[in-house]
């Protein structure tokens, strides 16, 4: 049996948010924030989090480095059941750190990368992340370090029987070239958002974006926001309807559906089922700040999933969907 549910192997930071900034911020001049939070950030630590706050079985290889930043992310996976014992430290460097200015219906996200561009295939325990059944890989583009390794690594997975799901996030170059041309052969579930979609298929529009990206990708699931999950499997495609709430941050709702959506996965439920799961998911994120702060507060995490009956979705087992 496997040790693991999953294992992710990416980076760990934290977001800094500053909330009820102007839409207009002339430089030079001192802007004055409404609300101000630190919450765990990095794509591939709130979907971590989140996974096992869910009750999934989670292994986790990250680099943080030898400040105060990387203790206080490192806290908020400890307060779940994530296993950290593969965790690298790099003396003398930073770990990353995302400022995030939601103003308007828009944000800048501005990132240091830090340890999460250093991590390479070195630092990885391969046979640690082969004792699972599934691997996940996010923020593909930031992932600098480990870049000429992946096709090798996701070779390695597939041959050991893991099924694989990437998460690109936005290419900050936006090329969306080689590195992801070598990898989509070996993923078996891809989550963009729609514009992630149209970049990597170059089109400009859904429809011929995953006809293109369902020649190469088993099983697509583009995050919609309000208009919730279109879902690709082969030549089949649904939309699946959104949970309807009144969001109060949307930052880490795209990771937060990934954990919906891959712990109903993990359960053997139905593409339907996983993009409900994870609508059901992506929505209960929105309604605090940050990608990990409404699976923090357990009461009102609990009454959210019961409201929504999440349970029968994660658990719906499909009769021909295989998992391993």
């Amino acid at each position: 049996m496997s040790r693991f549910d999953i294992t992710i192997a990416g980076e760990i930071n934290l977001d800094l948010i500053l909330y009820g900034l102007p839409g207009n911020m002339p430089v030079e001049r001192e802007i004055l924030a409404n609300d101000f939070r630190v919450t765990l950030g990095g794509s591939s630590s709130i979907l971590v989090h989140n996974l096992a706050v869910l009750g999934a079985s989670v292994g986790f290889i990250t680099a943080v480095g030898s400040d105060a930043l990387g203790t206080v992310a490192l806290d908020r996976l400890h307060e779940t059941s994530v296993n950290l014992e593969r965790i690298v430290h790099r003396d003398g460097l930073s770990t990353g750190v995302t400022v995030l200015l939601p103003h308007n219906e828009g944000r800048h996200i501005l990132t240091y990368p830090g340890t999460m561009a250093e991590m390479t295939i070195a630092d990885l325990d391969i046979d640690y992340l082969k004792s699972a059944r599934h691997f996940h890989l996010s923020s593909l583009f930031l992932q600098v370090g480990l870049q000429p390794s992946l096709r090798n690594l996701f070779r390695d997975l597939k041959q050991a029987g893991l099924t694989i799901s990437l998460d690109t996030n936005d290419d900050p170059a936006d090329e969306w070239g080689k590195v992801l041309d070598d990898l989509l052969e070996y993923v078996d579930i891809l989550l963009p958002n729609e514009a992630e979609a149209n970049r990597m298929a170059h089109r400009n529009n859904l429809d011929e974006s995953l006809q293109v990206l369902s020649e190469r990708v088993p099983l697509i699931a583009v995050k919609r926001g309000a208009h919730g999950t279109t879902v690709q499997q082969g030549s089949n495609r649904i939309d699946v309807a959104p949970v309807p709430v009144t969001p109060v941050d949307t930052i880490g709702a795209g990771d937060s559906f990934n954990a919906g959506f891959l712990y109903a996965f993990l359960q053997g439920a139905d593409p339907a089922a996983c993009a409900t799961a994870g609508n059901i998911t992506g929505a209960l994120s929105t309604q605090r700040p940050g990608g990990t702060e409404a699976f923090r507060e357990r009461g009102f995490l609990q009454s959210f999933l019961a409201k929504h009956d999440f349970s029968d979705f994660a658990l719906r087992i499909s009769t021909n969907t295989r998992t391993t």
